[in-house]
């Protein structure tokens, strides 16, 4: 006879497999969902068509009113039949009834978005302000070159001939397959984008508008004002790049770090620690340390990420601020290589992703000619400085100028014009990316209308945003409404050579981390099989806890132990590859999760069917978490997918195995009745 058949859907395998499933079908949209990109082309549109709507523009002073839409614009202006493309374009509204002259910010880069600009509310309460979009990046064509990335996630030097060979290969195939996909690679050039900035400016019907740029955008500001001077009012350029400034001088970068050694010299922290600062960088550049315990550093890792950290001399900068790096060098100058390490690893991890690349080489065009000069010369060595190494770094010693074709335009403002637009520059005395006196030296005599500030204790832009921003906004502002440079507001600015973390005690914290987290997932996974092999399993409240909230901690230190193997064993292999990521997510989990479904009572089969079926399921929701989204957040929908797949495999296992019970079965697992006492 049997009993009541056992009940297959049970209110908590409902909850899970609802939950599970709704996780799953997330990630699968986020991964197979068409991307139509942020802009498209109306039907029925034609160039020069501005389509705007009212929007809320985020700041750093909370939303402010807002118009976003689209330009559309031809791909390439030389071409009479070009295609057309769509930019996007946001108008920050002025909050006065009667605005002064409208502002036209331009980001740097190259490479980098134009429409994030969190600092337009300083300039908001009297002009509009106007992003935009770059071409390339922000528009209905975006070109990104993820052979460009995979070349540099592959590359074991990134300063080593091999790998200049590669990436020259990578961008020459990024090229050609946006070419036949349809891209006109000529028409994305910074005087395409320049003559983007005064379409808009006739769309909008402004008589004459105000730009605000910096670094690499300060480039376009220069060709606008060569281009159309009677459009602009007044020009501010923060960070100045002048023709040629794509590449780094050496004599500059030394220059930038005698004036560090002379307030090292002056800051009691700094000078108990070296003597000569210079002389105690190159000491350790000299014989770079290779090891810090048993975590590889890279040589050319740490020069190119060194110069990046010293361009920014303020704190909001970090962990790749000025003073954190310079305490880096002096560290492995006294024998602590640990922040070494820290700038080598971040390198990886940053590098090959930091640019939409195709961009960023069609801007970098306008400086070809300069870059086959000094490449072809010999006179540039990659290593020698730091300079040096970050130049030889994005051109690929040159194989960027060979591999990538020529823009329209770009001989004809590859040298500095005179120009009669007031024009104020802006520069921090301490910047690497943009020295000061390359602005003194090469641009402002062709400015018959120009004025300099220089700001002590400044370094990049970055500095100038977020150190004594009332300072800024005053003479910024000041000098758009009169022409008057007004920097009496800026206090003297120190460099802080002791901030309050630093590299070195980051790459102790990260590392230890990344060692103490993957040896809890394997102690943990050995712990989880002797308890099972001693117990029989875990109850269901406990079970349901490790596969749901312990089971993401054995996911994250799995991929942190991968890092591990990969950047000690094979550091060719990228840190963003899908199969470590796959694997090093995949495996921990799977076997975490099998450990807490299993039991002793489960048939054999039942418990081989189960561990194949959590590892294949795992597996299968980290390969897909991983390609849902992109970066770090790749790395957490991975986690998430991989503990989604394995639960998901291993509840529909249980409700396929559930079977009506007879009562023999019944009474087989029942305890014996107790004896009666006997009279």
């Amino acid at each position: 006879m049997e009993t009541p058949a056992t009940r297959t859907y049970t209110p908590a395998r409902v909850v899970a497999l609802a939950l599970v499933a709704l996780a799953i079908a997330g990630l699968a949209y986020l991964r197979f969902a068409s991307d139509a990109g942020p802009v498209s082309v109306p039907a029925g549109a034609q160039a020069g068509d501005l389509i705007l709507d009212n929007c809320d523009y985020a700041t750093e002073n909370g939303s402010y009113a807002a118009e976003c839409g689209t330009l559309v614009v031809p791909e390439n202006r030389a071409d009479p039949g070009s295609r057309l493309i769509a930019l996007p374009i946001t108008r920050i509204k002025a909050r006065s009834e009667s605005p002064a002259e409208p502002i036209f910010r331009l980001e740097g880069g190259p490479g980098k978005t134009n429409m994030d600009f969190a600092n337009a509310s300083r300039f908001a309460d009297d002009h509009d302000v106007v992003l935009v979009g770059y071409r390339g990046v922000d528009g209905s064509v975006r070109l990104d070159c993820p052979e460009v990335s995979s070349a540099l996630g592959h590359s074991k030097d990134f300063l080593g001939e091999a790998s200049f060979r590669a990436y020259g290969d990578a961008y020459r195939a990024c090229a050609d397959r946006l070419t036949d996909d349809g891209a006109d690679l000529a028409g994305y050039g910074l005087v395409q984008q320049v003559d983007d900035l005064e379409a808009a400016r006739k769309a909008f019907g402004y008589e004459k508008i105000d730009l605000l740029s910096e670094s690499a955008g300060t480039r376009t500001a220069m060709i606008y004002a060569w281009r159309y001077p009677e459009s602009i009012h007044r020009s501010v350029m923060l960070a100045v790049n002048p023709p040629g400034g794509f590449l780094w001088d050496g004599k500059a970068t030394d220059e930038q770090l005698a004036r560090y050694a002379e307030l090292c010299s002056q800051d009691a922290s700094c000078s108990e620690r070296t003597d000569d600062l210079v002389a105690s960088m190159k000491r350790t550049g000299a014989d770079l340390p290779d090891r810090w315990a048993f975590l590889p550093i890279k040589d050319a890792n740490v020069r190119i990420a060194s110069f990046y950290g010293l361009v920014e001399s303020g704190s909001d900068a970090a962990p790749i601020s000025a003073p954190m790096t310079l305490g880096s060098w002096l560290a492995a100058d006294d024998g602590d290589a640990s922040g070494f390490w820290l700038q080598s690893l971040l390198a990886d991890m940053v590098f090959p992703k930091s640019f939409v690349w195709g961009q960023m080489a069609a801007a970098a065009r306008i400086d070809a000619q300069a870059a086959a000069e000094s490449f072809s010369s010999g006179s540039r060595k990659p290593g020698s400085n730091l300079g040096d190494a970050a130049t030889a770094f994005i051109w690929g010693n040159g194989a960027l100028a060979e591999s990538w074709p020529a823009v329209n335009g770009e001989d004809e403002y590859d040298r500095v014009r005179t120009s009669d637009v007031e024009t104020l520059l802006i520069g921090g005395e301490l910047d690497f990316a943009t020295p000061p006196q390359a602005a003194t030296e090469e641009l402002l005599p062709h400015l018959p209308n120009g004025r300099q500030v220089v700001l002590p204790g400044f370094g990049h832009s970055g500095t100038f945003w977020s150190e004594q921003p009332e300072a800024g906004t005053h003479l910024i502002t000041t000098y758009l409404a009169t022409g008057e440079v007004d920097d009496s507001r800026y206090e003297p600015q120190a460099v802080d050579f002791t901030p309050e973390v630093t590299q070195t005690a980051l790459g102790k914290g990260i590392s230890g981390g990344m060692v103490g987290l993957a040896a809890l997932t394997a102690l943990s996974l050995l712990w989880m099989a002797v308890r099972v092999s001693a117990r029989g399993g875990y109850g269901r409240k406990t079970s349901a806890v490790l596969r749901s909230l312990w089971a993401p901690v054995l996911g994250l230190g799995g991929w942190l132990a991968g890092v591990l193997v990969v950047t000690t064993t094979m550091p060719g292999v990228p840190l963003d590859d899908e199969l470590l990521a796959a694997l090093s997510v995949g495996l921990p989990v799977g076997l975490g999760i099998y450990l807490a479904w299993t039991s002793r009572e489960k048939p054999a089969e039942t418990k081989a069917i189960g561990f194949a079926a959590a590892l294949a399921g795992a597996l299968a929701g980290a390969w897909l978490g991983f390609h849902a989204t992109e970066n770090l957040l790749a790395l957490l929908t991975a986690i998430g997918g991989s503990v989604a797949g394995a639960n998901l495999t291993l509840i529909l296992l249980d409700i396929s195995r559930a079977r009506p019970r007879t009562a023999q079965q019944d009474e087989s697992v029942l305890p014996a009745p107790a004896s009666l006492p006997t009279a």
